[in-house]
């Protein structure tokens, strides 16, 4: 059985997601159009921006209903995170703080799908 290796977010913008997320992991789209841009990452996870008013069958559910997180180090990584995404103007709808699978905080892109990282198992 295949293993899931795309994922896709549904953007409002595609240019302006793109160019979020091109800064945010320090990538290029391998692949960008008006309506769809993919971003190929170290993991081999593949990465897709894809217009909610393009993409067929017509797009339904509203962002922030799941998240991608990104596994850290540890604590003091996660805040300096914190600090930069907050430097670039992304809000942060969760401060750094401890939770029961480790220290963690959870910003949004521009259309509200919700960006975690965390330390798995860190505790001050």
């Amino acid at each position: 059985m295949p293993q899931p290796n795309f994922i896709l977010l549904y953007v409002d913008n595609p240019i302006l997601s793109t160019h979020f997320y091109a800064d945010l992991l320090n990538l290029h789209a391998i692949e960008s159009s008006p309506t769809f841009s993919l971003f190929g990452l170290d993991s081999g996870l593949m990465l897709g921006l894809w217009s909610k008013h393009a993409a067929l069958p017509r797009v339904q559910a509203a962002a922030g209903a799941h998240e991608l997180a990104f596994a850290v180090a540890n604590q003091q990584t996660v805040e300096e995170w914190a600090i930069d995404w907050q430097e670039r103007g992304i809000v942060l709808i969760q401060a750094p703080c401890q939770m029961d699978f480790g220290f963690t905080f959870v910003g949004l892109d521009p259309d509200g799908h919700r960006l975690r990282v965390f330390a798995p198992g860190s505790h001050p």
